[in-house]
Parts: C-alpha cells; structure tokens; sequence
C-alpha cells in the first residue's frame, strides 16, 4: 500500500512540474506555406503580350526582340512563413519565397528571396496599438495587400501594384485597428472572403522608397497614410478605404539605357494617392480601386524620362459559391486600365494596359486550389530598345496551388 501511495505522489509531483514549467519563445512559432505552379501556353495568339512584373512565364520578355515564347511551366511561388507572438507584446514574420528570379536573366530561376522579414510591437494588452519595423507590405491598396495566397486573379492590377514592386519595403509602420475589428478582419481570411488581413484601420509609416530587398537610393523617405474599415450592414460587409504616398525616386546605374537622360536622377518625383471599396462576397462581391498621382516614365519623343502624371485602377466582379464537404467556387471577372510608367524597369518602361480577365477558382479541399483564367490583354510597354509597342492577344492561363 505504501509503495502505491509513493507512486501516485511521484506522479502527483512529475504534473506539478510539467505545469509550472516556462513556456519557452519558441513554443508558440508556427509554420506554413505555398506554392503555386502555373502554365501559360494554352491557346495564345500573340505570345508578344507579356507582362515583366505580372509573371515571367507568360509570353516574351519585353525587351527581347526575337525572344522565344517562355509558356511553360513555371513555379510562380513557393513560400515558407514562420512566425509567432514571441512576447506579449513582439510578434515576429518571416518569409522566404524559393521560387523567385534575379532581374539580371528571366532564365534562371528558383533562387531563395527575401520577402518578409519583420518584427510588431504592440503597446496595450488588446495589441490595438503597434508598430512594425523590418521589411514588410507597404500599407498602400487593399490588393496589393492581399495576399497572393487568396486572390482570385492571378496577378495583381498594373495601376496600384506599380507603386510598389513586390509590394514591399523596408520601413517602420505604425497600425491602430480596434480589437473587434481586427477579428473581423481576420475572419475575412480565415472564412474565404477573401480579405486583406490586417493592416489597420489606420495606417502611417516611412520607408526607404527602393522597393524590397533594395538599398535605399538617396536620403528621401516615402511617407504613407492608410484608413480602411469593413462595416457590416446587413448581413453585408463593405471596405472603403483611401491611401496615400509620397517621396523621391532614385535610379540605379543600370536602370537607364545608354544615352537615356533624366532631369533628377536621384529625386524623381513619385507620390500617389487612391480610394478603395470592396463589397465582400456574401455570396456577391465587387473590389474596385483606382489611383492617380506623378512618377517617372519613358518618353520615346525625346528619349527620356521624366515626371508625368498616372492613373488606372481596376474592378473585380466576383461569386462565392459554397458547395457540401467544405469546398468552394469562385466565378471572377475582372476590367483594368493604367496609363502611367513603372519605376523599377528598364528605362521606367511607359505603360497604357486595357485588359479583360474571366475566370475561376475552385477549392475542392484546403490544401488544393485550381485557378483557370482566360485573359483579353491589349498593352502598350515601350522603353529605348521598343519605342513602338503594342501588343494584343488573348490566352488561358492555369494555377495550382497547395497550402501546407
């Protein structure tokens, strides 16, 4: 009887221990991920249309005359997030993406990136108050903030996403969203509304203005402003929202071809301000943005680049068709315009884009999505190697993607 009683109080003390032990920082990292793989060759009719900072596979490189069509298969993404509330009051977010490709050659792929690297400090117990620093999204357009992981169309719009290349940056970012609202936020993701996650219902921060994984270019931050609020009505939720940027641009020694002059090559005006308003899919949606503002781009008249106004925007039209067994289907159709440089390639390659997309999403289980999507592209991209430019065709483009 004794040697049972001894044995119980060893356990008895073994669960003492084990509860009071400390949980440790790396207890609560979590890990997970995608990878998305696409095919671009199905029923083109102009494999000239291409779009440099949509996706690389799809078509010809613009600035390759004779260049042969790159529609084959293609790793788009291929991302690993770790991340974790470290302390009660620092969160910590990584990302890496193996999938991505050095500027220098469109033929050499998979090399490992940087994408996200960042650390939230918050100062409340609610975590209402916080401020990012490290390399994170640029709080500037609800799709850009997207992630590529929920949006339906497979690349984001020419108008926004050509303020911020890959959308990021290296800056400190202050975010306050009521804790209510951060839920809400947080269940348009979790519950396939396809949300943007949470940026705050206001947003303010600095950045060095160079894009991701760049070295600031001169000693002129980009300021940015953001407020974003999804009211319910109904049984309804809508987003308005409008953002703001501004700052100076400074090009590299090899973003200019030879004989390519700009007046201020290290403080290029470049500021822009956009409204946003997404009606989510209950089981209707419509996402419509647009923004107007000043950057560089090309002009083929006097060979080179100057500050000149921009504008475009976008509307995605969308269904969410829920099906048994948790499984999902989401009809999209999509109309974009852009009438503007982009700053980050060659020369501040000119743009004018008009470009229709139909397609669908269907989610048969959470770790498996097929996107098909058939594109009406008609684009105007025009540098010092091709002044005369535009190209038109049509194409059905295909993505899985696997979420782990």
């Amino acid at each position: 009887m004794v040697h049972v009683l001894d044995s119980i109080n060893k356990v008895k003390d073994a669960q003492e221990k084990s509860k009071e032990k400390k949980e440790q920082w790396y207890d609560k990292i979590s890990i997970r991920g995608y990878v998305q793989v696409r095919y671009n060759g199905l029923f083109s009719t102009n494999d000239k249309v291409s779009c440099d900072q949509c996706d690389r596979s799809w078509g010809t490189t613009s600035t390759a005359i004779d260049a042969k069509s790159n529609n084959g298969l293609f790793i788009r993404r291929a991302r690993i997030v770790f991340s974790g509330q470290i302390h009660p009051n620092v969160y910590f977010y990584i990302q890496p993406d193996f999938a991505s490709s050095p500027s220098s050659s469109v033929n050499n792929n998979n090399f490992v990136q940087l994408r996200d690297a960042y650390f939230d400090l918050s100062f409340d117990a609610k975590r209402e108050y916080r401020v990012r620093i490290g390399q994170s999204k640029v709080p500037f357009g609800f799709e850009n903030l997207q992630s590529s992981q929920n949006r339906l169309t497979l690349d984001r719009n020419d108008a926004l996403n050509s303020a911020v290349a890959n959308e990021r940056d290296l800056g400190v970012f202050f975010y306050w969203a009521p804790s209510k609202i951060r839920d809400r936020f947080a269940m348009l993701v979790k519950d396939g509304y396809k949300g943007s996650g949470d940026y705050g219902v206001f947003a303010f921060g600095a950045y060095n203005g160079q894009t991701a994984n760049r070295s600031e270019g001169n000693r002129n931050l980009h300021v940015v402003t953001r407020v974003s609020y999804p009211f319910e009505i109904g049984s309804q939720i809508i987003e308005p929202g409008i953002q703001a940027y501004t700052g100076k641009w400074a090009f590299s020694n090899n973003e200019l071809s030879t004989g390519v002059t700009t007046p201020n090559r290290q403080n290029t005006i470049d500021q822009r301000v956009a409204a946003s308003f997404i009606l989510y899919p209950k089981p209707f949606g419509l996402q419509a943005e647009y923004n107007i503002g000043k950057g560089p781009r090309y002009d083929k008249v006097t060979n080179t680049v100057e500050a000149s106004d921009l504008e475009g925007g976008y509307v995605t039209l969308n269904y969410k068709w829920n099906l048994p067994k948790q499984q999902y289907i989401y009809p999209f159709a999509k109309f974009q315009y852009y009438d503007g440089g982009k700053k980050f390639e060659k020369d501040a390659r000119s743009y004018v884009v008009r470009d229709y997309e139909l397609g669908i999403e269907w989610q048969p289980i959470k770790a498996f999505e097929l996107v098909a999507e058939w594109v009406i592209a008609d684009r105007t991209f025009e540098d010092s190697a091709l002044p005369n430019n535009r190209q038109k065709g049509n194409l059905l483009r295909l993505q899985a993607q696997f979420n782990f």
